[in-house]
């Protein structure tokens, strides 16, 4: 039977393997997804993830010995490992983009099609996400896409909570001026027609609404 969060704090203080392979189980699936929406890359949120529990496991004697749950803890380690790797991940990507793109075995077409559209939709998070500021980028991925309210965004980023909720604002409100761009007349092949493209497409995905 899972223990509660409040009662693997001490534990995992005290260096208690069994508590932090817990802690890994149940919160490992939320670090990588955060670190992906930030990184749009597969392998890279999964470097981000292992560099955010060593961190913890690292940083385990300064846990708070009581409080709620610890995902704000580890989504504010995430935040910073990402954001660390986005800078050296757009040098890589540019980098590749300049390659040659091997051609594509006819048995895997399949496989990588859908590789394909979900890399087109994470570049296309990627691509708003870098119209924001940084702490506009930070506040957005924890309180839209990883569920933090405003308390815990608060407490994973180390600000106060009026200024999760400002910053939260400003970036929404300048996620709804790129929805408002106009779609191009001519669209980009493979893309319907009608279909929003680049960064309005994060601006459509629905965002949680907090009244608290």
């Amino acid at each position: 039977m899972r223990e509660s969060e409040n009662e693997l704090r001490p534990r995992i203080r005290a260096g208690d393997r069994d508590a932090f392979a817990e802690l890994y189980e149940k919160h490992s699936g939320a670090v990588y997804r955060h670190a992906l929406w930030l990184t749009a890359d597969w392998a890279t949120a999964e470097d981000v993830m292992s560099e955010t529990f060593l961190t913890a496991w690292r940083a385990r004697e300064h846990l708070e010995p009581e409080g709620g749950a610890l995902t704000p803890w580890l989504l504010g380690i995430a935040t910073h490992k990402a954001e660390n790797a986005r800078r050296g991940l757009r040098r890589r990507l540019a980098f590749l983009g300049r390659q040659r793109q091997p051609p594509v075995v006819a048995d895997f077409a399949g496989e990588v099609a859908g590789r394909v559209d979900d890399a087109r939709r994470l570049q296309a998070v990627q691509g708003a996400l870098d119209r924001l500021r940084r702490h506009e980028r930070e506040v957005l991925t924890l309180c839209v896409w990883s569920g933090l309210d405003y308390q815990q965004t608060a407490d994973a980023l180390g600000i106060p909570v009026g200024t999760v909720r400002s910053r939260l604002s400003r970036a929404r409100a300048r996620l709804a001026r790129l929805a408002d761009e106009k779609t191009p007349s001519r669209t980009e092949p493979g893309t319907r027609h009608g279909e929003m493209t680049g960064e309005a497409a994060l601006a459509a995905l629905p965002m949680r609404e907090e009244t608290t």
